[in-house]
């Protein structure tokens, strides 16, 4: 926990500064949410087509998904969506010509959560 799983346009795999966006959403989760820093977990998943709307190219998405315990406010899942935004502002920067659509959501990991470690 927390878990945060980054998906992300192929076509802003050369202008996404992904172990920078992680190390300071990391720091980010901590700060705002209280979590423990060796517990922040976040993958990225490339993905190779994006339609938006009728146009098939000249977009980019950005979607980051941030799953935590529950017990969190809604002020600090909105302040915590509102940093992710800012970070991806930050982060990522398409190639010309590119319009990117950026996104973000923190919710409550299910009841059914479990985990383990080795």
């Amino acid at each position: 926990m927390p878990q945060i799983t980054v998906d992300y346009s192929e076509r802003l795999a050369d202008g996404f500064d992904r172990p920078a966006f992680a190390r300071d959403l990391h720091t980010a989760v901590v700060e705002i949410a209280a979590a423990k820093q060796p517990a922040c977990k976040t993958r990225f998943r490339r993905t190779e087509d994006v339609v938006v709307g009728p146009e098939t190219e000249g977009h980019a998405l950005v979607h980051v998904h941030v799953a935590m315990l529950p017990g969190r406010s809604d002020e600090t899942k909105a302040r915590l969506t509102e940093t992710v935004l800012e970070l991806l502002r930050q982060y990522v920067k398409p190639a010309e010509g590119v319009r990117l659509h950026a996104s973000a959501e923190v919710r409550d990991l299910d009841a059914s959560y479990r985990k383990f470690e080795e």
